[in-house]
């Protein structure tokens, strides 16, 4: 008779167990594929646009850098990821002129770091190199002309682009004697068009009345004894045909022409 117990099989005998070592090789590959797996992630690494990686092996500058893109790299290398794009810093200061007037001076420097001494800037100076030697560089030279910050940070891999006067303060009591003096030529400058054109209305009422005068100077030589007797006899031609009442009396002693009374 079979056993009723569950688990048995007809025979009486306990059913097959599957063995231990094929468990143990089935993890010890699943436990490989995660290493690789892991292994190959650690060894993918990706630099961003504008920017170049510098290799470390244990904390130890390689000297090795990466471009922008994805690399393959050793597992054990570590990736620092530096930017050689455009930047810039802001530094304001107050420097005496030559006249030993002091000047509140707003400037900026345009830089970027050298991609082919990334690694030494890196080894040397650190990530960031720009707080430890490009601004007090800025600081120390804003006094001198822009190729002095270009020759001090040049050979420490940091290319100078340009720089960036923003804005300049003088001192008050220098500010206020240009602002008058702006104002003072401004003033000059109104009076001088005032007189000038005080001097073409003069011109004007010259030329006018030279005009006038010239104009008179012809009629007057223009009008003679002869013409006015002649005149004369003309009217008293048409007032002797008008039909109004009038008496005309001839032998004026004055001037020879007729006498002409109204009706009285």
């Amino acid at each position: 008779m079979t056993s009723g117990a569950r688990g048995f099989d007809l025979g009486g005998n306990m059913p097959a167990m599957p063995s231990l070592g094929g468990l143990g090789s089935k993890f010890l590959r699943v436990l490989a594929v995660v290493f690789l797996v892991i292994l190959f992630f650690a060894s993918v690494v990706s630099v961003p646009t504008g920017h170049v990686g510098v290799l470390t092996l244990f904390g130890r500058v390689t000297g090795e850098t990466l471009g922008e893109g994805i690399h393959l790299i050793n597992p054990l290398k570590s990736v620092q990821r530096l930017s050689i794009q455009t930047q810039s810093v802001k530094e304001s200061a107050s420097v005496p002129s030559n006249e030993g007037l002091i000047l509140a001076l707003d400037t900026s420097l345009l830089f970027h770091l050298d991609r082919s001494k990334a690694a030494e800037v890196y080894q040397r100076v650190g990530a960031n190199y720009a707080e430890k030697i490009v601004e007090p560089t800025l600081r120390a030279a804003i006094r001198a002309a822009t190729s002095a910050h270009t020759a001090q940070l040049a050979p420490r891999g940091v290319v100078i682009e340009n720089v960036l006067l923003r804005d300049v303060q003088l001192p008050a009591m220098l500010k206020t004697s240009i602002e008058a003096k702006q104002q003072a030529e401004q003033d000059a400058l109104r009076m001088n068009f005032i007189l000038q054109k005080e001097k073409q209305e003069a011109e004007r009422k010259r030329i006018e009345a030279q005009g006038i005068a010239d104009f008179q100077k012809i009629v007057a030589q223009g009008i003679s004894t002869q013409l006015l007797e002649w005149k004369g006899i003309e009217a008293t031609e048409k007032l002797a045909t008008s039909s109004n009442s009038k008496v005309v009396v001839v032998g004026n002693t004055k001037n020879g022409l007729p006498l002409i009374l109204g009706p009285q």
